[in-house]
């Protein structure tokens, strides 16, 4: 299996991609672009819409539209270029936190990460909003950078990772009362060693975004390790598949088979030696895989 770039134009940092089956589009964001983007893969278009924010993370809205994690809140664009509604304020000071990856469960909460921008502290958290009572809850928290969220194809295990502590997290997860019970390690990856710099040997990278295909195999983008891992749901390392880009940020399926594998990428703060040497940096990737991923859940409002 081979990557190609499927978006040649490169972001400073491409992160929360998802397939709309419907649109028959592929959208993510720009972080500290400031931008929403969507392409029409059969055309190779991409049109972008400008925030007043940075977007952490986005999801389809059943009803149309999209919901967008801004620094300050949570909001619905009912459509695309158009007005934001505020659905739910940032729950944290926004001087020092934004929210960050995040997406839909099976029953259309929309749930949403933090970063903590001083990294001094764990003060992030995973945030899970329901439409239908409007409650912004605290899942999970005692992180500092968010990232990795992600079900079991029986909507029965939840993933998280906090990306600076290499530490991807496991769940048992009950649907419909929204409980989270039996905490476990799912990865425990190495850190980075003391005076590693880019291009240098004996760093694997620290989990970023994730993706579950059909199977429950959960693949991880390990940001700065030039890789994409996949990880059986028993925690064995299924492949590695090397990558032209440093930065991985997330992948998604997508395709009318989902089996077209995504992967947003980053370039912001790079050295320019490693940009020179990698130019596919910040582009979106693709390869097609033997193995369906799961669609994107839509948020029910």
């Amino acid at each position: 299996m081979t990557w190609y770039i499927a978006s040649s134009e490169p972001n400073a940092l491409g992160e929360s991609p998802f397939w709309h089956p419907h649109e028959k589009r592929l959208y993510w964001v720009d972080i500290p672009g400031k931008l929403l983007l969507r392409m029409d893969v059969a055309s190779g278009a991409v049109e972008r819409w400008a925030m007043p924010e940075e977007p952490g993370c986005i999801a389809p809205a059943a009803s149309g539209g999209l919901v967008v994690a801004l620094r300050d809140g949570i909001y619905r664009a009912p459509v695309w270029g158009g007005p934001l509604q505020l659905l739910a304020a940032a729950p944290y000071d926004p001087a020092k936190e934004r929210f960050n990856d995040g997406k839909c469960d099976v029953l259309g909460r929309f749930w949403t990460s933090t970063i903590y921008e001083p990294r001094d502290a764990r003060k992030a958290a995973l945030y899970c909003l329901d439409a239908a009572t409007g409650t912004l809850q605290t899942m999970a928290g005692d992180a500092i950078t968010g990232n990795g969220l992600a079900w079991s194809p029986d909507a029965k295990t939840l993933y998280w990772s906090d990306t600076p502590h290499h530490t991807t997290h496991a769940w048992d997860w009950d649907a419909v009362p929204n409980l989270l019970t039996q905490h476990r390690t799912f990865q425990q990856f190495p850190a980075k060693p003391a005076g590693w710099q880019p291009g240098m040997a004996g760093y694997g990278g620290r989990p970023d975004g994730a993706a579950v295909d059909t199977q429950g195999n959960y693949f991880a983008a390990m940001f700065e390790g030039q890789r994409l891992c996949k990880f059986a749901p028993s925690g064995e390392l299924l492949a590695d598949y090397p990558l032209p880009v440093r930065c991985p940020t997330m992948p998604c399926f997508g395709g009318d088979d989902l089996q077209t594998l995504y992967l947003t990428t980053g370039r912001h703060g790079r050295p320019a030696a490693e940009l020179e040497a990698m130019p596919a940096s910040g582009c979106v990737l693709a390869m097609r895989v033997d193995v369906p991923g799961l669609p994107v859940n839509f948020f029910q409002d």
